[in-house]
């Protein structure tokens, strides 16, 4: 047997190298050995940090008999979910179509061809309930490929007709400010004011949609769901966020902790004006998460091991002060680009707010790291990479427009415009489609809502946005536009999962008011008044710093560095009259 697993750059598949499972990593060398055997292929997705991916891999996957089964009549392919979201959200679709508890790990049996004809997510050794035993699923599946093979291809080819026939856009117009007050009411009115938070159990952040509350103004329920979280069981005493908790009231939390929920948490913290929470997450994304060659790893497991026993959430559950001879949780150190620029634009902002320097310097290593590392031979910037290797796994909208918007805001955190410049050559890149999925023709899933974290179109608009504020010309607005039109109909019927979109929606709905404070004392009095007004952007630069940025082609700063100690305070680019008094920058709106 050849152990396909142990080279890779994901430390989920490196996990399972050592199984008895014939494990393939997904590519087209799988396919064509399952095209050669005439044999089906078993897709088993999940992720480093995911506990039902450890448990199946425990009772199953490391099960000398059911590998003898999966190897005898199947080629299996294991996936990496956070290396290859695109994988992850064609088979998600598809598995819709078999059943409706989708999650990870996801199970899907595959045509030579990789069109799904039958799918779920964990299945027990033995039967439990309603879950039959994995090896009568694979029995089951084994024996329908062998004797009713034409049906089985006519149902595959059925199910890849329906997605792909499902896969178009929804034209609309740009939301105005009446509809997005609606969105927003629709989601406060889904609030738990028990509780605080929105929905019942399992009960979930959803950073993105506290942001466009946030964004809309509508800050009462937010502070509410940051209070009550920030008290409970979901929060860790270290001060990172856990991923979600099992029960209403914020307790007993699922304990991964993931780079996505904290970093956009951090974003949520700072504009909540909670510097303790904010402070809390920080710390756990730099001691914890950052990588020593400065990329910020995925996440941290909720299992560790605890008197030579796996022990889930055990580690988290003992006082900080008693974990000294404990080993921590692992941690997920693949470097995915996206994800990063999360991090890098949350740091970058909540260290200039409130003035903590080694944020910033974090978020610049990361971002090094990730403009550095993350990129093939060719210099195209890839989905991750791990201890300083790249994978080969192609980059999303989502991972190019997430750092470039992260980009931009280390930009105006450092005052050095060239990683605005850079932000604009990422945003220029085109996402690439997954080779196989794209030979296979295997229907991808549309992009949709924003879950627990920006959808692809979501990121890209955000970042055109904030390129468009900082002037780098009003193309940039029509792209954030076209973008939002095409999925406003979408958004607008379900807000609640459509935060990220209809953040950018509010910001094109209204004209943005950018703050220029032109300052050579970046701590003094003037400056902290600029960075205490709510805009939508806000830049706190010397003379010099201006001048760099309107060379390098960002128009908002044109002829702003010729008086040291003002501040222009504008509107959609039509500015007052610059200030001097800190007294006379106005806070509010």
């Amino acid at each position: 047997m050849s152990n396909r697993l142990a080279g890779t750059g994901s430390p989920y598949l490196r996990a399972h190298a050592d199984n008895p499972v014939d494990w393939y990593p997904w590519g087209e060398e799988a396919f064509a050995e399952a095209r050669r055997r005439g044999v089906p292929v078993m897709i088993s997705i999940g992720y480093s940090t995911c506990h039902w991916c450890h448990v199946m891999a425990r009772e199953s996957f490391q099960d000398p008999a059911t590998a003898e089964g999966l190897n005898r009549g199947f080629v299996s392919i294991k996936v990496d979910r956070e290396e290859h979201p695109e994988v992850d959200a064609a088979y998600m679709a598809a598995a819709s179509a078999f059943t409706q508890d989708l999650g990870w790990p996801l199970t899907v049996f595959a045509t030579p061809s990789g069109r799904a004809f039958h799918a779920g997510t964990y299945f027990p050794p033995v039967a439990r309930g309603q879950m039959p035993a994995f090896g009568t699923v694979l029995a089951a599946v084994r024996e329908a490929w062998t004797d009713r093979r034409t049906e089985v291809e006519d149902l595959a080819g059925a199910v890849a007709d329906a997605l792909e026939s499902s896969d178009a856009a929804d034209p609309s117009t740009l939301p105005d400010e009446v509809a997005l007050a609606a969105a927003a009411d629709e989601i406060v009115g889904r609030e738990d004011r028990r509780y605080g938070g929105f929905g019942a159990a399992p009960k979930f952040p959803v950073a993105t949609t506290l942001r466009f509350l946030q964004a809309e103004g509508r800050t009462d329920g937010v502070e509410r769901a940051l209070d009550a979280m920030a008290v409970s069981e979901l929060r860790d005493e270290d001060g990172g966020f856990f991923r979600y908790a099992t029960q209403q009231d914020w307790s007993v939390p699922h304990y991964e902790r993931m780079l996505i929920d904290n970093a956009q948490l951090l974003d949520v913290a700072i504009d909540a004006e909670r510097p303790d929470v904010a402070r809390g997450i920080a710390q756990f994304l730099i001691t914890v998460l950052q990588r020593p060659g400065g990329g910020f790893g995925a996440a941290q497991d909720s299992e560790s091991m605890i008197d030579g026993q796996r022990s889930e959430g055990g580690y988290y559950r003992r006082p900080v002060a008693a974990r000294a001879g404990l080993q921590p949780p692992a941690v997920d150190g693949k470097v995915i680009t996206g994800w990063n620029g999360l991090a890098i634009g949350a740091l970058a902002r909540a260290g200039s707010v409130l003035g903590e320097p080694a944020w910033i310097d974090a978020a610049v290593r990361a971002a090094e790291t990730v403009l550095d590392v993350n990129r093939d031979a060719a210099g195209r910037l890839v989905r991750t990479s791990l201890d300083g290797a790249p994978s080969a796994a192609v980059a999303t909208d989502a991972d190019l427009g997430l750092l470039a918007d992260g980009l931009f805001a280390l930009a105006l955190a450092t005052g050095d415009a060239r990683w605005a410049t850079r932000a604009l050559e990422v945003l220029a890149a085109d996402a690439e489609v997954d080779p196989v999925l794209a030979a296979y023709a295997i229907p991808g899933a549309a992009d949709g809502g924003d879950g627990d974290l920006p959808s692809g179109a979501s990121a890209r608009a955000s970042a055109e946005l904030t390129a468009w504020r900082l002037g780098a010309g009003e193309e940039h607005r029509e792209r954030a536009a076209a973008l939002v039109a095409a999925r406003a109909g979408q958004a607008l019927r379900h807000p609640f999962g459509s935060g990220a979109l209809l953040r950018a929606a509010a910001g094109l709905a209204r004209a943005p008011r950018q703050i220029v404070a032109v300052t050579s004392e970046p701590h003094g009095a003037l400056a902290i008044a600029a960075r205490a007004a709510d805009a939508d952007l806000t830049a706190v630069l010397t003379p010099e710093q201006v001048r760099a940025f309107a060379d390098a082609g960002f128009t908002l700063f044109d002829e702003r560095d010729g008086v040291d100690g003002v501040v222009h305070d504008c509107r959609g680019f039509i500015c007052l009259l610059p200030v001097s008094d800190p007294a006379l920058v106005s806070v509010a709106r």
